[in-house]
C-alpha cells in the first residue's frame, strides 16, 4: 500500500462507523506521520458523536472528546489522500460527487483490506449492535495498518 499523508474515513452522517473507525485507528502505531479524519456525506449541521459510539469507544478505553460530525468537501480532498468509504455505496457517492481527482484515491475500507462483508450500520439498533460494529471495524482497521506498515519495512 502506498503513503497517504491523509486518510479520511467516510459514512453517511459521520457520526457513528467513521469516527469510530477514526478513533480506532489512532489507537495504533502508524510507522510514518499521516493525517486522519472522519466525515460524513449528508451533514447538514455538526452534531455530536452518536451516543452509543461514545459508549462503545470509552468501555474499550477510547476517550473521544468534543467530536463534531463535518460534511465531505473539495478542501478535504487533497492530493496524498485516501478516502476510506465505509459502504460501496458511499465510494459511489463521492466519485458521482467529486469525480476523480488527480493524487487521490477512494477506496471501500474492507476491500482494501480483503473483508468480505462490509461494515454494518448499526444506527438505531442496540448498544450490542454498536458493540459488534466496533468488534468488526477494530478488526478491519487493524489489518489497514498493517498494509499501512509493511510498507516500511
Amino acid at each position: 500500500m502506498k503513503r497517504y499523508r491523509k486518510i479520511i474515513f467516510v459514512c453517511e452522517s459521520g457520526t457513528a462507523r467513521a469516527p469510530m473507525a477514526e478513533a480506532v485507528i489512532k489507537e495504533y502505531l502508524i510507522k510514518y506521520p499521516v493525517e486522519i479524519v472522519s466525515r460524513g456525506l449528508v451533514v447538514l449541521f455538526p452534531e455530536p458523536l452518536n451516543q452509543k459510539v461514545e459508549a462503545v469507544l470509552i468501555s474499550n478505553g477510547i476517550t473521544v472528546a468534543n467530536q463534531m460530525s463535518q460534511q465531505l468537501s473539495l478542501e478535504d480532498l487533497v492530493p496524498g489522500t485516501l478516502v476510506l468509504a465505509i459502504e460501496t455505496a458511499h465510494k459511489q457517492k463521492i466519485l458521482e460527487e467529486y469525480g476523480e481527482i488527480p493524487g487521490v484515491d477512494v477506496e471501500v475500507l474492507t476491500d482494501l483490506t480483503g473483508d468480505e462483508l462490509e461494515i454494518l450500520n448499526p444506527y438505531g439498533k442496540s448498544l450490542q449492535s454498536y458493540g459488534l460494529c466496533y468488534e468488526t471495524l477494530n478488526k478491519t482497521i487493524r489489518k489497514l495498518v498493517n498494509l499501512m506498515n509493511e510498507e516500511e519495512e
